[in-house]
């Protein structure tokens, strides 16, 4: 489950200095054999323990933290791996309790929307480890195809299910800051909400109310920016055709600023990609004789491969280990990258292919297809 959400929480602690006071959140964890517990706090990028706390003997413990903005930010606590989120603002007395398992049966008083919050993440959390339990099972040893039938019968009812609660949940509570952290949670081998670009919609009925009721909170910039972001790709992939191509300038693994237009009059393929995934040797291996065929082509072929990565030791040694002798260049933004949003790009690995007019003439061909493609235009 993707726990992540994509809030500047930097930005709202520096919207006012002035506007800060201290936070407290105490409670008693009972039933675990944890000896400390944890505050963290959550950004786009990275999450950090800004606190910790000793259980005592009761399971009872404390945190005070200071320099807490008025806007509500995401903090998780922490205790044994399990992580229990909560929208903090300055000013709140926060108890929160648990009797055994931690997410399963904790309650939260003192902030609206962290008790909100509580009702979407405890069914959810506990839909997905339903998904978990049925995939174990149709994964066993000894499972007759009737029975495995069922099962699958009985995962996509489920998924279905939790599916529609939460664009329920998103719906009925679109003015709170819960409805945002329920935007950005996923279910095992989702990386849409419901259907890519589509889902701006659900973005856009969130950001609309969020504005009434938080006006000059960082969360709405950030919603606003996403639905940008999708209205763009959107209104992409109707205008990318057989015409013509965005054009990209994006560096190499030496720094140097590659133009795909500096490629004109070649056939190209722009291919995309991720070190970090680790899905594209095979690909890599396979493009690699199709280029080594093509190379002495009466009309040049040539490859511009964007890295989909954020690790640049880890992209450019995959680069050298693997020998690649095409164009490969990364803006290191990862998933943020523009270039996936001017292409539209939903998966890695994924590709286009361009003839030497410009003209964008096939889209994720591989293997035999691209070879037939490539013998076709390289002529």
């Amino acid at each position: 489950m993707n726990t992540r959400i994509f809030v500047p929480l930097a930005a709202a602690a520096a919207l006012c200095a002035c506007q800060t006071s201290k936070v407290k959140i105490s409670g008693r964890f009972a039933g675990t054999e944890a000896s400390e517990v944890y505050l963290e706090q959550v950004s786009p990028l990275e999450q950090g323990i800004v606190d910790s706390a000793r259980l005592d003997q009761e399971g009872v413990y404390r945190f005070e933290l200071g320099g807490v903005a008025k806007t509500p930010a995401l903090y998780n606590i922490v205790c044994n791996g399990e992580r229990i989120p909560l929208f903090i603002a300055a000013g709140d007395r926060v108890t929160v309790n648990s009797v055994g398992s931690l997410v399963r049966n904790y309650t939260v008083e003192g902030s609206e929307e962290s008790e909100l919050l509580r009702g979407f993440y405890q069914a959810f959390v506990a839909g997905a480890q339903h998904l978990d339990r049925i995939a174990s099972r149709v994964a066993a040893p000894g499972v007759d195809a009737e029975e495995r039938r069922s099962l699958v019968k009985e995962y996509t009812e489920e998924y279905f299910r939790i599916r529609r609660e939460q664009l329920r949940f998103i719906i009925e509570n679109k003015g709170s800051l819960a409805a945002v952290y329920a935007l950005y949670q996923r279910l095992p081998g989702d990386e849409n909400l419901f259907n890519g670009d589509s889902d701006v919609v659900y973005f856009r009925t969130v950001a609309e109310a969020l504005s009434e009721r938080y006006p000059e909170s960082p969360y709405l910039q950030t919603l606003l920016g996403e639905i940008a972001r999708m209205d763009a790709r959107i209104s992409l992939a109707s205008q990318v055709t057989e015409a013509t191509y965005p054009d990209l300038e994006i560096p190499d693994i030496y720094g140097n600023r590659i133009r795909l237009s500096s490629l004109a009059g070649k056939v190209v393929l722009l291919d995309f990609w991720s070190a970090e995934l680790g899905n594209s040797n095979a690909l890599n291996a396979e493009l690699k004789e199709l280029y080594a065929k093509y190379a002495d082509a009466a009309t040049p072929f040539e490859v511009y491969q964007v890295a989909v990565d954020t690790s640049k030791p880890l992209w450019i040694s995959a680069v050298q280990e693997q020998q690649l002798p095409w164009i490969s260049v990364s803006d290191l933004r990862g998933r943020a990258s523009t270039a996936l949003g001017l292409y539209n790009v939903q998966r890695i690995p994924s590709n286009y292919l361009i003839d030497k007019q410009g003209a964008i003439v096939a889209r994720d061909i591989y293997g035999k297809s691209l070879d037939e493609k490539l013998a076709a235009l390289t002529k």
